[in-house]
């Protein structure tokens, strides 16, 4: 019986860690100033700019804001994206 417990503790302890991670991304986005529809205009910039190199699968083109310790003890925001690339285009030197 005591399992059936941990069980349910488990999944209210994951509930609370995603909670946490959100509530952490709330404010690092609320210090750094930036909307979520910034981080969308940056992320089609980003699209435009690596497209012109590379073909890559939008659908899983992921962009955040972290939090990065330095070595002060102080944090820092970070732009951090995680881009599938499905190919890499010819860049031949008549290309460009």
């Amino acid at each position: 019986m005591l399992d059936f417990f941990k069980f349910f503790s488990k999944e209210q302890n994951k509930s609370k860690d995603v909670a946490k991670e959100r509530l952490k991304l709330v404010l690092i986005h609320d210090r750094a100033n930036v909307s979520p529809k910034f981080l969308e205009m940056v992320k089609g910039d980003i699209i435009k700019v690596i497209s012109n190199y590379m073909e890559i699968d939008e659908a899983g083109f992921d962009i955040r804001l972290s939090r990065i310790e330095q070595e002060d003890e102080n944090y820092t925001s970070a732009l951090v994206a995680n881009i599938p690339i499905k190919r890499m285009k010819n860049m031949g030197k008549n290309n460009g």
